[in-house]
């Protein structure tokens, strides 16, 4: 591979023509000439300029055969990094595509293990999730290809962190979609700098191996060639040895100790033209050599979950093979040999761009998603990922649970901007406050010059750090209001029964419930009172205010009897929802039994009690939302 300081975009669209693509030249230019002028000399963290890292990336993609909207995408993708354009001005120069994609590969070119609390598998399934567009998978598996070759430029540490992403997020990643030209060179490059001495350890059984049968692999070919050429099979043979990674991970799954003991560590593929010859093929390698019991696995009649079909079968006393060594042989067509080096993507590129064929990728990526087996190290099912990534217009990257709202997203980024909340646009239009957003919009907040919040938002947000947030700036705003109102209706109990009213210190509020109130309890206690949630008429028996005679006589039967009857006249008036028999309480703040034609709204208080308000009733707002029921005038 030349070097990436010496590639030009001419060269690399070159070799993407080879395939028959054509371009806008003009296009790709415009955009190329953008990122020059754009990231100037500024240097990627691998330690090359940006504009070499993006053609390097383009570099690896070329084999994908990208389309011309993918190419633009890979230039631009450090766009917002660099904080030269935003996503709007990207649409407006290039369309809403590119956008898209650049939004995808920014949000998913900062996933990494590096604090993170949720599981390696979420963050896999969330690198598969975020995007249902295959180009944005690809170019950030190309980009950390890229990152890889730089390794020697890093530090130690740096280089390291990287290598642990690719095998634990990256190349999992690959595989899951079946593409496995990446998946090795992603292993084969980060494998030796995470695990040093065992990647030694490997390469030293590899090559005592080789020197004591050299040649082994090769003559195996060559007379598996010459047999089904005998038998009239046109065929290609070539061979592989298990890449060092998995030969780790299998000798550490099976604790093993010597790489002898797997029995695919070798292989020879054998390609040929029809699925028909590759039921012909199996059943004359079973001639040739002694098929191991239960090593054979039919994935062309029952595929693997990334779309991979092959048949294999493993052999014992084939050919020139060493005694104690197996050979496994995988038969396939060069269509299905295609799609195990390319998977999901084998069939996407610039011939087959047109909205059929994304259809189709989209529809297969999906179900790839929900019936996919888990990878890596657990074998558990996995949930999907429960939290979106979104960006701010500059590209800033915001994590939110699912199901957030962009009044969500406003108090995420500052208290002050959700306080100042006016309203939102999502991807440049403007939603609801209930919009639930989605991995990958762009949202723009527009706020007021002063914090205006609603109560009503309580039932939008769905972050308890944001409901945290406002109810604390609702609390302050209005607690001096709430505790004027709970003083007047404290009062005027006191009036009715004779008592002296409050004084400047609550002094009559020390001793309530048997406990000593502090000044700020007394003044919480008169808040709950102006909010309807307590009852005011309880209070003077709480303070120990009544004499027993009184309570005796607010508890008698014939008082009980009135209560009654009054009861039953207010049920006689109001409706509630679902037909609850429940009793009723005219809230005393806004009187709404004085007009029977007004509006009503209820909550049920503490007491187990309807309280009927005004719809318009400021006391009413400060209820809690979960306990209100639906009331209305019979």
């Amino acid at each position: 591979m030349a070097s990436v300081a010496s590639i030009q975009l001419a060269p690399v669209l070159d070799r993407l023509g080879e395939s028959g693509a054509s371009y806008d030249i003009a296009r790709l230019g415009r955009a190329f000439a953008l990122a020059q002028s754009a990231y100037s000399d500024a240097l990627h963290w691998t330690g090359e300029s940006v504009t070499d890292h993006t053609l390097g990336i383009l570099e690896e993609l070329t084999p994908f055969e990208p389309d011309e909207d993918t190419v633009i995408a890979c230039l631009l993708h450090h766009m917002l990094e660099q904080k030269a354009m935003t996503l709007v001005e990207l649409e407006q120069q290039f369309g809403p595509k590119v956008r898209s994609l650049v939004s995808g590969i920014h949000l998913l070119s900062h996933v990494t293990l590096e604090g993170r609390r949720r599981s390696i598998e979420d963050l896999r399934i969330m690198l598969l999730s975020v995007s249902d567009d295959i180009r944005v998978l690809l170019v950030c598996l190309c980009d950390r290809v890229h990152c890889l070759r730089h390794t020697k430029n890093m530090d130690p540490s740096q280089a390291k962190r990287l290598s642990q992403d690719v095998l634990q997020l990256f190349a999992p990643v690959a595989a899951r979609l079946g593409i496995y030209s990446i998946k090795h060179t992603l292993e084969n490059s980060a494998f030796p700098i995470l695990y040093e001495s065992d990647s030694e350890h490997i390469a030293q059984q590899l090559q005592r191996m080789h020197s004591e049968h050299p040649d082994f692999l090769e003559q195996s070919c060559s007379v598996l060639q010459t047999f089904l050429k005998e038998q009239g099979i046109e065929a290609t043979v070539d061979s592989r040895e298990k890449q060092a990674f998995s030969i780790f991970q299998k000798m550490r799954s099976k604790s093993l100790t010597n790489i002898e003991d797997i029995y695919d560590l070798f292989a020879l593929r054998v390609i040929v033209k029809n699925e028909e010859d590759c039921y012909r093929v199996l059943g004359l390698l079973h001639r040739l050599g002694r098929p191991l019991a239960n090593r054979f696995k039919d994935y062309i009649s029952f595929p693997k979950p990334n779309g991979y079909q092959s048949l294999h079968t493993t052999l014992a006393g084939f050919a020139d093979l060493p005694e104690n060594y197996f050979m496994e042989v995988q038969i396939r067509t060069k269509e299905m040999n295609r799609e195990a080096k390319y998977g999901v993507a084998a069939h996407w590129s610039y011939k087959e761009a047109g909205a059929t064929a994304r259809a189709m990728e989209k529809v297969q990526l999906h179900s790839m998603l929900v019936s996919q087996e888990s990878v890596g190290e657990s074998q558990k099912p996995q949930s999907f990922a429960d939290h979106i990534f979104v960006l701010t217009p500059r590209g800033d990257i915001v994590e939110l649970p699912e199901g957030a709202t962009p009044l969500d997203f406003a108090f995420q980024v500052h208290t002050d901007l959700g306080l100042s909340f006016r309203n939102a646009r999502v991807n440049s239009s403007i939603v609801p406050l209930d919009y639930q957003l989605e991995n990958g919009d762009v949202v723009e907040i527009q706020k007021h010059g002063s914090p205006k919040p609603s109560t009503k938002w309580m039932q939008m947000l769905k972050m308890a750090s944001s409901r945290s947030k406002l109810r604390r700036y609702l609390y302050v705003q209005e607690r001096p209001q709430l505790i004027a109102a709970g003083r007047e209706l404290i009062n005027a109990e006191f009036k009715k029964r004779g008592l002296a009213p409050l004084t400047t210190d609550l002094a009559v509020l020390r001793e309530c419930d048997g406990e000593t109130l502090t000044f700020t309890q007394r003044e919480d206690l008169l808040m709950k009172l102006g909010q309807g949630a307590e009852r005011v008429s309880t209070v003077p028996a709480r303070l120990g205010l009544l004499s027993q005679e009184e309570i005796a006589r607010e508890a008698s039967p014939k008082k009980k009897a009135v209560h009654t009857e009054r009861q039953q006249r207010k049920d006689a008036l109001v409706g509630i929802d679902g037909g609850l028999a429940m009793p009723l309480r005219y809230a005393k703040c806004c009187a709404s039994q004085e007009s029977p034609r007004v509006q009503i709204v209820g909550n049920i208080n503490r007491e187990g009690e309807v309280m009927i308000h005004r719809d318009r009733c400021r006391m009413f707002a400060n209820t809690n939302p979960e306990r209100r029921v639906k009331v209305w005038w019979k």
